[in-house]
C-alpha cells in the first residue's frame, strides 16, 4: 500500500473556489436552501424532522432513508443493499480498501474523478483507459479488453462521465458486463450525474441492479444539488461487499450526520420538483454555451455533452488550459478547472453549466476573450 498523493482537483479549488466570485467550473447542480427542502417534507418526512435526536446515526444508514434510495434501483435491490456515506468520496475509499489486495490489478477510464484512480492506484497496478475527443469521448471497449489481465479484478467507470459529460450506451453497458462476466469482475459505476441525462431515454439501468458483481455509487450533491449534506451511498446486490466496506467505514466516519440524513430523505421524496428544476436550468445553459462556442470557434472545441452538468473544452490558442485559467480568474472572477487537474494534458479546460448564475459567468468570459484573448492569443 502506497501513500495517496496530493488531490490535485480537491487542492486546486480548495485555494480558489469560495473566494472566486463565479463558480464556472463547477461539477454541481443549482443548490437549495435548507426552507426550500423543508417544505418539500411530506408529513412522515417532516415529523421525523421535528422529532429528531442528535444521537450517532446507524451506520448503515436510517432505515427509512436506506429503503427511500433503494427505490432508485428497482426490485433487486432493497434497503439492505444499500450502505450510506458521508459523501461519495468515502464509498470510493471504503470499496477499494474492501475489494483489493495488491496482488489485484484494476482499470479505469480516464480523465475521472481523481479518487477512481488514485484510491485503486495505491493499493494495487492499475491501468488506464483513456477517452479520446476525436472519438466524442466515447468509451471504446476494445481497449478496455486488451487491458484485462488474469488477476483483473475491478473496471471503475463514470458515467454521465465528468469531465466530459459523455454517456455510456445501453449497448455498451451491456458489451461491458458480458466481459466483466466472461473475466469475473467487479464493475465500480461512478453513478452520480444520473437523471442529468439530456435525453431520458439515454438513462441507463442502475449497475447494481442489472449485474451480480456491479457496484453502483450515488450522492445527493450532484443531480439533487445539495453537496452540503455529504450524504452518498452504495448499492450493490452483494451484501458480503456490502459488510466489508462497512468495516473500512468504522475507521473513517463511522456514521452520517442525523440531520443530513433526514434533509435527504425530505429531497428524495421530492425529486421530482428538485430534478425538473436542475434539468431546467442545464438545458437553458447548454444553449447558451453551444452559442458561446459558435461564436469563438477560432479559439475552443467543443464536443457537446449529454449528460451531467459538466462538458470539457479544449484551447486552440497559445496559452495553456493553466494560463487561461488564471487569467481568466484574475481579471473577471470567473473560475474554471484547468486539465492538469485531471492528469490529463491536452489543453483542455472544465466548464460546469447546473447553476443559474452561469449566464452572468459566461459573459465575463465573453468580455474577457474581446479584451485580452483577441489581441494576446
Amino acid at each position: 500500500m502506497s501513500k495517496l498523493p496530493t488531490f490535485h482537483l480537491e487542492d486546486y479549488l480548495s485555494a480558489r473556489e469560495f473566494s472566486a466570485p463565479f463558480m464556472l467550473g463547477g461539477s454541481d447542480s443549482e443548490t437549495h436552501s435548507l426552507g426550500e427542502i423543508l417544505d418539500l417534507a411530506d408529513p412522515e418526512s417532516k415529523e421525523i424532522w421535528d422529532k429528531l435526536s442528535l444521537h450517532y446515526t446507524e451506520p448503515y444508514g436510517m432505515p427509512v432513508l436506506l429503503e427511500e434510495i433503494a427505490s432508485l434501483y428497482g426490485d433487486a435491490i432493497t434497503g439492505s443493499n444499500i450502505l450510506s456515506f458521508a459523501g461519495a468520496e468515502e464509498g470510493i475509499y471504503c470499496l477499494c480498501h474492501a475489494l483489493l489486495d495488491p496482488s489485484d490489478h484494476a482499470i479505469a477510464v480516464t480523465p475521472c474523478y481523481q479518487s477512481l484512480e488514485s484510491v485503486p492506484s495505491s493499493l494495487c497496478e492499475v491501468t488506464k483507459v483513456g477517452l479520446d475527443e476525436t472519438e466524442s469521448w466515447e468509451l471504446n471497449i476494445d481497449r478496455v479488453i486488451k487491458e484485462i489481465q488474469p488477476r483483473t479484478k475491478l473496471l471503475l467507470i463514470n458515467y454521465p462521465h465528468n469531465p466530459t459529460g459523455a454517456i455510456l450506451t445501453k449497448a455498451q453497458q451491456g458489451q461491458l458486463i458480458e466481459i466483466a462476466r466472461t473475466n469475473d469482475l467487479w464493475i465500480f459505476s461512478d453513478e452520480v450525474y444520473r437523471y442529468l441525462e439530456f435525453e431520458p431515454s439515454d438513462r441507463l439501468p442502475t449497475m447494481a441492479s442489472i449485474y451480480e458483481k456491479g457496484i453502483s455509487l450515488g450522492v445527493m450533491s450532484k443531480s439533487f444539488g445539495l453537496p452540503g449534506l455529504r450524504v452518498g451511498w452504495i448499492a450493490a446486490q452483494n451484501q458480503h461487499l456490502l459488510a466489508e466496506m462497512s468495516n473500512v467505514k468504522h475507521y473513517l466516519s463511522i456514521c452520517n450526520s442525523a440531520p443530513s440524513e433526514v434533509l435527504s430523505l425530505i429531497a428524495l421524496r421530492g425529486q421530482d420538483k428538485i430534478l425538473a428544476r436542475n434539468l431546467d436550468i442545464i438545458q437553458s445553459n447548454i444553449a447558451l454555451l453551444d452559442s458561446f462556442f459558435l461564436d469563438y470557434f477560432d479559439f475552443f472545441e467543443w464536443t457537446r455533452p449529454k449528460g451531467g452538468c459538466i462538458g470539457f473544452s479544449k484551447i486552440k490558442g497559445q496559452w495553456s488550459s493553466d494560463v487561461f485559467a488564471e487569467k481568466l480568474l484574475s481579471a473577471k472572477g470567473v473560475l474554471v478547472v484547468p486539465d492538469s487537474v485531471f492528469d490529463f494534458n491536452g489543453n483542455y479546460f472544465r466548464v460546469g453549466f447546473g447553476r443559474k448564475n452561469m449566464p452572468q459567468a459566461l459573459r465575463l468570459v465573453r468580455d474577457f476573450i474581446e479584451e485580452e484573448m483577441k489581441f494576446k492569443w
